[in-house]
């Protein structure tokens, strides 16, 4: 099914007047969607870096039904040192066709590597034309995938730079960045309007953060349909993280797009691995994950992690020494070791799919309870609610809706579903357990219910 996604509360405040939550996105069918999944590279600093159908599955059962595949330009313009290669454009359709065949959806992010140089400076001066060139790459991946309804949009300037240019970042922003943005907007919808197009605000030069956010704001609208306001966020202050969330809420406000985290997670330093405690340790980690974790359930936003990667590579411009977003250890390209304190937050369970409107949910890593509340329509279909359970719940999970149905999972009887109580609107054969995607699939929610309160909890609760 072509899959077209519409902004939460903006073009369904009808079916949101209830809700708190309004980024999530829907699909064709009315569902409430909370994307989530990796940045997926084709590159890293070693060459190319390569993926099956196992690292997809593997994506998978880590909670993730969307993929970030950081385009390079110097494979696809004719900016000094690029060439449009086909053997690139075939790589991509393989990674689109193995997020497809998974279940998951891809959004195409352009990245200005491997062309011979890129200033920035020159670029917003579009003095040799930049902007067509620029525009002339994106057309080629925009005809390719026009009718592929696994490929959702497309992140159009990644991380835009002032620099050296002697302007404020409101004023590149409002003089610069958006006429371009609108400029690729309707460039791309001439060739399909349903895709989604994702921005992002200018990164600041180094030393110019405000609230320790990197990320300068946006005070004018863009004034254009089927848009996500997709903002990265870095943050390794915890007392900032909420502050610089309030701060995207505002601007998603003006902007009447929906928010989309693009990218997120502090980078791990190289001895955060080994070290525990202190300073870079990995419980300071966790603990920053986890309260960013919090902010973007009880927001409703979905959120990229980068990168599904392995560690060939540190990064060197860090005070804190070597450093990678890469969310494996391992030296390989596609990476099997996980950094566990920060993958079992990244990979925490969370309504993916709702046939009816998400009001509330958030995950509780101290007790590991998802609390989840709706409004079903059960004329939207199926829905879909990634659980985790090897990782999560090895001791097994209830589930546990309103006050009268109770089911649980056994993971040493290996039997599926188990009823302790469901009340006669009910059908047990409705709720499915795939161990293979870690999802609990529900093809029909009770009747007659305008409102449910669903928990997931761990263990076999000794009901009697």
């Amino acid at each position: 099914m072509k899959i077209k996604f519409v902004l939460g509360m903006f073009l369904f405040a009808s079916f949101l007047s209830f809700a708190q939550i309004k980024h999530g996105l829907r699909d064709e069918q009315g569902r409430h969607i909370i994307p989530r999944g990796f940045v997926v590279n084709t590159n890293d600093h070693k060459g190319e870096v390569f993926f099956n159908s196992d690292d997809y599955a593997r994506m998978v059962r880590m909670g993730a039904n969307s993929q970030v595949i950081r385009l390079e330009l110097g494979k696809l313009s004719s900016f000094p040192g690029g060439k449009l290669e086909l053997k690139y454009l075939r790589k991509l359709d393989s990674l689109v066709a193995l997020g497809k065949n998974h279940d998951i959806k891809t959004v195409f992010k352009m990245t200005v590597y491997g062309v011979d140089k890129f200033i920035w400076e020159e670029f917003w001066q579009n003095k040799k034309n930049e902007y067509s060139t620029y525009i002339d790459a994106w057309k080629v991946i925009w005809n390719r995938y026009a009718d592929d309804p696994a490929v959702l949009g497309y992140d159009v300037v990644n991380e835009p730079r002032k620099l050296t240019m002697d302007i404020s970042y409101e004023n590149l922003t409002n003089k610069y960045l958006i006429p371009l943005y609108q400029k690729i907007i309707d460039e791309s919808q001439k060739i399909n309007v349903d895709k989604m197009i994702l921005f992002q605000s200018i990164f600041m030069n180094k030393g110019e953060k405000i609230d320790n956010n990197q990320y300068s704001e946006i005070t004018a609208p863009i004034n254009r349909k089927n848009i996500i306001f997709a903002p990265h966020i870095y943050q390794n202050d915890i007392d900032f993280i909420k502050r610089n969330m309030d701060r995207f809420d505002k601007e998603s406000d003006m902007l009447k797009a929906p928010i989309l985290i693009g990218e997120w997670g502090f980078p791990t330093f190289a001895t955060t691995d080994t070290l525990i405690d202190g300073k870079l340790g990995q419980l300071k980690y966790r603990e920053l994950y986890i309260r960013t974790a919090e902010v973007f359930d009880r927001m409703g936003v979905g959120s990229i992690k980068a990168w599904f990667l392995g560690n060939r590579t540190m990064q060197h411009f860090l005070s804190g020494g070597p450093s990678t977003w890469s969310i494996f250890s391992d030296s390989t390209d596609a990476g099997t070791v996980e950094r566990k304190y920060i993958t079992d937050v990244i990979s925490r369970p969370f309504p993916q799919t709702i046939a009816g409107d998400i009001d509330s949910f958030l995950f509780n890593h101290a007790t590991r309870t998802l609390g989840l509340k709706i409004k079903p329509d059960n004329s939207k279909g199926a829905s879909k609610i990634f659980i985790g359970a090897n990782r999560h719940y090895p001791d097994g999970f209830s589930i546990l809706i309103d006050d009268d149905i109770v089911m649980y999972y056994n993971p040493l009887k290996n039997v599926g579903l188990e009823i302790y109580k469901c009340s006669k609107d009910v059908n047990p054969s409705n709720f499915i357990w795939d161990p293979q995607s870690q999802k609990l699939i529900v093809l029909k929610w009770p009747n007659n219910r305008i409102n449910l309160n669903i928990k997931i909890v761990p263990g076999l609760r000794n009901f009697d």
